[in-house]
């Protein structure tokens, strides 16, 4: 089994910047794939990045694109989010979530196998 931490999350400016950590950690970690995930209140969780763990393939969100960078650290186990010229619009709890297969598209949040805790970023107007 596979647990995820997050990590990073906070309260920051418009126009700001934050950075996302994910670590993982139990068996033998080797996803298809690692992606973040967002939910704001009353609204669905909502697909932002993903990047595939052995090629390093990035896909983004159009909300986010230019904006958002993500990377991962292989031999950490440890996927980042770097987040830059924040939004209020970017204020929402941030989940990291692995998949094992490459099955469906990486933005399906059904496709991930194991999630974690979340993290809450604010952005202040």
């Amino acid at each position: 089994q596979v647990q995820l931490v997050e990590s990073g999350g906070g309260l920051v400016q418009a126009g700001g910047s934050l950075r996302l950590s994910c670590a993982a950690s139990g068996r033998t970690f080797s996803p298809y794939a690692m992606g973040w995930f967002r939910q704001a209140p009353g609204k669905e969780r909502e697909f932002v990045a993903a990047i595939t763990w052995s090629v390093g393939r990035t896909y983004y969100a159009d909300s986010v694109k230019g904006r958002f960078t993500i990377s991962r650290d292989n031999a950490k186990n440890t996927v980042y989010l770097q987040m830059n010229n924040l939004k209020p619009e970017d204020t929402a709890v941030y989940y990291c979530a692995g998949k094992e297969r490459n099955t469906l598209v990486v933005a399906a949040a059904r496709s991930y196998d194991y999630w974690g805790q979340g993290t809450q970023v604010t952005v202040s107007s």
